[in-house]
């Protein structure tokens, strides 16, 4: 399951907080993930931004995220789904954030005020 980089680191960060991941493999040329699924996965999978295809014996330039050896031999598709959701969401929120005006401005260091006691 190969999806952005963005989108990936989030959602491993997700899933390695929660219910474990398998092995994770980060092309750097492509700028994308690739989740280590169950065969059969790629008939089911639709999600958009995302493609599920066979995995290679050399998957190129990159490395291994999550190593093959770990406790997880392949990450649980609805899970994955899940997570990827989850991370979309988090990236828009952060894409998305305007830090409010309200917030006091903070003195800058060197400054009289920056010494002064609030």
């Amino acid at each position: 399951m190969t999806v952005p980089s963005r989108q990936g680191l989030e959602a491993a960060d997700l899933l390695r907080l929660t219910t474990g991941v398998g092995p994770v493999f980060h092309d750097r040329a492509c700028d994308s993930l690739a989740f280590v699924v169950p065969p059969g996965t790629a008939e089911l999978w639709d999600l958009p931004g995302s493609r599920c295809s066979r995995a290679e014996a050399d998957p190129g330039p990159g490395g291994w995220l999550v190593p093959p050896h770990t406790d997880t031999a392949v990450t649980d598709p609805e899970v994955l789904r899940a997570a990827l959701g989850a991370a979309a969401r988090t990236i828009r929120l952060a894409d998305g954030f305007t830090p409010p005006h309200s917030l006091p401005q903070l003195p800058q260091a060197g400054s009289a005020a920056a010494g002064k006691a609030v």
